[in-house]
């Protein structure tokens, strides 16, 4: 690299955070005076965990905001390939299907068919570099299980955003995850200016999605959202090192760095399925959503999250790379612990959460 592209690179990396964070801002404060003029709101029922209309459809903005940065980002640097132009109208395409369906109701099974149309392309892009499971599976299998846990993931993200501030701060823990890892050149460089806009855009949506929260991301913004960290998370996973059949350090950072969201939504998921439950009806079973009927706050729950997420983000970058069995092992311990921590039973159900 010469010494013009030297001083220029963190020039570019700030302009990629700024665009994200003022776009995602400035665009989230217009968008919830519109929808409060529309009366596109989210009224509380027995499942929610808000007590006032509040507006919904805030990841317009995000995802608006996280589109400009990321293409700016690429833009400045190498270039924007095909491969960023098809996820990113994916992206747009999902949060299009999400909005119709919050405003008219289109039910599962056109809402999935759509994620199959968007992670088909994004599972052709990375078929010659292998997905998730390579050091595991053979090149098929490791396709077709990277992309049914890409969409468990784009549905786990959604269930997850219940609680004010929630989704912001998992996708800013995850992105800061990612985007360290490129610096630290653990993974590939190409992540690192989408990392930085995701993390950009959704520190913005906090300053309107904090407790208490005035306006919601809703589904146009969290599907979206779990789709792009999902497409980040496996680019981030192919082994260049030629390792082989060793499991390298950053082929285990998509498992670390969005390890709470992925236990708590499939350990909530496994324990309606035993329970025979609808797992397609709304509910309030998360770990995340016992805590705050007990009656923790919001604001607590999202920042004993972010401890916990600063402990994941730390062990990716300093533990796995040179153990990775270490490393699986104190994210568990981390994760456990927040877990139990939320389950458990600060005080009765049906009591008022903390003043925050």
């Amino acid at each position: 690299m010469t010494s013009d592209a030297l001083i220029m690179e963190p020039i570019r990396l700030l302009i990629v955070t700024a665009v994200g964070f003022l776009a995602s801002t400035l665009g989230t404060y217009f968008l919830t005076r519109y929808l409060t003029k529309r009366q596109i709101l989210d009224r509380p029922n027995e499942r929610s965990s808000h007590e006032v209309p509040t507006p919904r459809g805030g990841g317009i903005a995000v995802l608006g905001a996280v589109v400009v940065a990321w293409l700016i980002g690429l833009g400045l640097s190498d270039g924007i390939g095909a491969s960023d132009i098809t996820v990113l109208s994916a992206a747009v395409m999902l949060g299009a299907v999400c909005f119709i369906d919050d405003l008219r109701g289109l039910g599962a099974l056109p809402r999935l068919a759509a994620q199959i149309v968007a992670v088909a392309p994004g599972l052709w892009f990375v078929s010659d570099g292998g997905g998730l499971f390579q050091a595991i599976f053979p090149a098929a299998l490791d396709i077709a299980a990277t992309g049914f846990l890409w969409i468990w993931f784009i549905n786990l993200f959604n269930f997850m955003d219940g609680i004010d501030g929630i989704s912001g701060v998992e996708i800013a823990a995850v992105g800061v995850g990612l985007a360290g890892l490129a610096a630290l050149g653990l993974t590939a460089p190409a992540v690192l200016d989408p990392a930085l806009a995701l993390t950009a855009a959704a520190l913005g949506f906090l300053v309107w999605n904090w407790r208490p929260a005035r306006i919601f991301m809703g589904d146009v913004g969290s599907i979206p959202m779990g789709y792009l960290i999902g497409w980040l998370l496996i680019t981030a996973a192919p082994d260049d090192s030629g390792a082989g059949a060793d499991i390298s350090g950053h082929q285990i950072a998509w498992l670390i760095l969005p390890a709470y969201y992925l236990a708590d939504a499939s350990i909530t998921l496994v324990c309606r399925l035993l329970k025979k439950e609808n797992i397609l009806q709304a509910h309030r079973q998360h770990f995340y959503q016992k805590a705050v009927i007990r009656g923790v706050g919001h604001a607590t729950v999202c920042r004993w999250i972010i401890t916990a997420n600063t402990g994941l983000v730390v062990t990716a970058w300093l533990i796995a790379p040179t153990r990775p069995a270490m490393a699986l092992a104190v994210a568990a311990i981390i994760v456990l612990a927040l877990l139990a921590r939320m389950a458990e039973p600060w005080r009765a159900p049906g009591q008022p959460a903390e003043a925050e």
